[in-house]
């Protein structure tokens, strides 16, 4: 009776089991996680010291060739790996397929190897018996059009990044593997990098030793017209540019970028570098770039950054924001951002103190040095605030999730920006950052501000360029610190919620609130002109690009529910034949008016009719200072962007 109970019950049972959704006569495998083959970082001296010679000479066909010596300590098997997870990229960015004609050698005996299956950056070979070094050859083929990549060789300079050029050994922390390294360089050719040369043979230079994670973080910018220039005793600007016409920088450029290094200094009240160098370039050859490094950092503008210096700001925001870096994101890192190796993956949601805080102090000391004046910073903020109220992804995507991003889209273009999001967390930390300082401000009766948290926080002993780590809790209570709030709450709602709005409230407790005007600042027209855009956004809400071309449109906007999408062609506006200012006037002459804009346009082979409706004319953001009762104790903003050392 109980073995016919226990069958009654296993077949009732069995009634509510759940079906499976595979026809049960199909082939079904069982998986089976793939072995690891790639020994674990360990933070012990790797045997011996690297020999890495790279000619970068060939810089018409942009080909670096690349021969390394690796000493190995004993027979077998042998792991090399290429940097992947690349610092200051938050992603893994590694150019592994640029990597080609990779041969290895052991005393005159090719050594096969094979790529792991799994991890496509790391390669096995195995080590025959007698045998004291390996020896690599390569070449990195690097970009040639944009398409393709980041261009680092043109016609006149060229941007060694030595993580492009070399392998390493697995199974060490990075600091703990020692090498030489040796450059050759197109003759004539003068170099700058945050490593000095030990010697030099004409246009060979051989650099001093040091550790792996030092010589990747320490890339070089070489050209034909070259010029250093000495900001401080600590700190220099090494320029290169496509032409030597554009190498003018007059004495009071060169004392603006000397204010800068000085006002970051007093900020923080220390110096995380024994010396730091300004890699800049002035090209539309090369690619662009703006990148961190402990005691150096690569930058690349237009090429008229001194010979255009009075038509606008500019770039000039590029340079404050990555000096910022040396204590910000270099010296003081998230806990999940610093790896023992470039294998392991880093964890970014600390980015909107790490870019987000850098971006609010690269445009404070931008004007605290006279690179930016003040209108064009309150005209920045201005922007920056406008343009992240346009970001409505927020209603469904909250700022943390932002700093997944350039793991998640790598830069990739996107269809709906404003909806999708982006790496928000720079320019909506600017504004958290901001709100902060002025509630420090009101809190502490002007005694205190975010500047108190910057010297206690990012600072600490000179010359030390090494790294300390934090968690967010450090950074809740570090502000408690410095003046005692609800930071964990503010936090919570700033960073980790959804929300209706961008947070504009430390610009009303600064002393101003946003409004729109009919004609452009000259931070937008600069911004325009650097991006080949004409931007729209809080018309009609478009973007444009050349040649009639639909840059962006944003989400829920008069253009958007008229249907347009970014990659159409504009044709017409209104009947007449379409220009960026037969597009302007459109939208003008319709400010007040019942009427629609009729736009006709291409997408493919096909024309439509798209009718706008925006009836509020061309809008721009600005800042008004506000007025009224108190509005005299509100002047926090005005206070921030003075200068502390001048």
């Amino acid at each position: 009776m109980r073995i016919a109970a226990l069958l009654g019950l296993l077949l009732g049972l069995a009634q509510f089991a759940p079906a499976s959704a595979m026809p049960a006569n199909l082939s079904k495998p069982q998986y089976v996680a793939p072995q690891d083959m790639i020994p674990a970082p360990q933070d012990i001296a790797y045997p011996g010291t690297m020999l890495l010679e790279v000619d970068a000479r060939d810089h018409d066909q942009g080909i670096f060739r690349v021969t390394q010596t690796i000493p190995v300590a004993r027979a077998g098997r042998i792991t090399l790996l290429y940097p992947e997870w690349l610092p200051g990229n938050h992603a893994p960015r590694g150019e592994i397929e640029k990597l080609v004609g990779l041969e290895f050698a052991a005393a005159d005996q090719r050594l096969e190897w094979v790529r792991d299956d799994v991890d496509v950056y790391a390669f096995h070979m195995d080590v025959p018996e007698g045998v004291s070094e390996i020896v690599a050859k390569f070449q990195f083929v690097s970009a040639t059009t944009e398409s393709q990549g980041r261009i680092v060789m043109a016609p006149s300079m060229l941007n060694l990044r030595w993580h492009q050029v070399s392998l390493y050994p697995a199974g060490h922390y990075v600091r703990q593997i020692a090498v030489d390294a040796t450059a050759i360089y197109p003759e004539g050719w003068q170099a700058a990098s945050a490593m000095r040369p030990k010697s030099a043979r004409g246009n060979r230079i051989v650099y001093e030793k040091t550790d792996y994670d030092t010589l990747v973080d320490s890339p070089v910018f070489a050209g034909r017209h070259f010029q250093t220039h000495a900001l401080t005793n600590r700190v220099h600007l090494n320029i290169v540019a496509d032409d030597a016409k554009f190498l003018q920088p007059k004495k009071e450029h060169l004392a603006q970028h000397g204010a800068l290094v000085r006002e970051a200094e007093a900020l923080f009240g220390s110096h995380p570098y024994d010396r730091y160098d300004f890699l800049l370039a002035l090209t539309d050859e090369m690619g662009g770039i703006g990148l961190e490094h402990h005691r150096s950092s690569e930058n690349a503008v237009n090429r008229e950054y001194f010979t255009d210096w009075d038509s606008g700001p500019g770039r000039r925001n590029l340079l404050p924001h990555e000096i910022v870096h040396a204590w910000n994101g270099k010296y003081r890192r998230p806990a999940g951002m610093w790896t023992p190796d470039f294998r392991q993956p880093m964890r970014d949601n600390l980015l909107w103190v790490y870019e987000g805080q850098t971006q609010f102090w690269g445009y404070v000391l931008g004007a605290r040095s006279g690179l930016y004046s003040q209108q064009d910073t309150l005209d920045a903020l201005a922007a920056i605030a406008a343009d992240m109220d346009l970001r409505i992804g927020r209603t469904w995507r909250p700022l943390v999730d932002t700093t997944h991003d350039p793991i998640i889209a790598a830069r990739q273009p996107k269809p709906w920006t404003s909806w999708q999001r982006a790496e928000d967390y720079y320019n909506e930390g600017l504004l958290i950052w901001l709100e902060a300082d002025q509630i420090i401000r009101r809190e502490s009766r002007g005694k205190k501000s975010l500047g108190d948290f910057a010297r206690s926080f990012f600072g600490g002993r000179n010359g030390d360029w090494g790294v300390r780590t934090y968690e967010e809790v450090d950074v809740i209570n570090a502000l408690a610190a410095v003046q005692p709030y609800d930071w964990a709450a503010f936090i919570a709602e700033r960073v980790h919620r959804t929300s209706s709005e961008a947070p504009k409230n430390g610009l009303t407790l600064g002393g101003y609130q946003l409004a729109f005007v009919d004609q452009p600042s000259a931070y937008i027209l600069a911004n325009d002109k650097r991006r080949k855009q004409l931007d729209l956004s809080h018309s009609v809400g478009l973007v444009m690009g050349a040649k009639g071309m639909i840059k962006s449109v944003i989400w829920d906007s008069p253009a958007f529910r008229a249907g347009l999408k970014s990659g159409l062609t504009i044709s017409a506006v209104n009947g007449s034949a379409y220009s960026d200012e037969a597009l302007k006037q459109a939208i003008e002459k319709n400010r007040g008016q019942d009427g629609k804009i009729d736009i006709f346009a291409k997408n493919g082979e096909a024309y439509h009719n798209f009718m706008v409706d925006h009836s509020g004319g061309l809008r721009y953001p600005t800042l008004e200072k506000i007025t009224g009762e108190g509005a005299d104790k509100a002047d926090g903003i005005d206070r921030l962007l003075q200068p502390k050392t001048r």
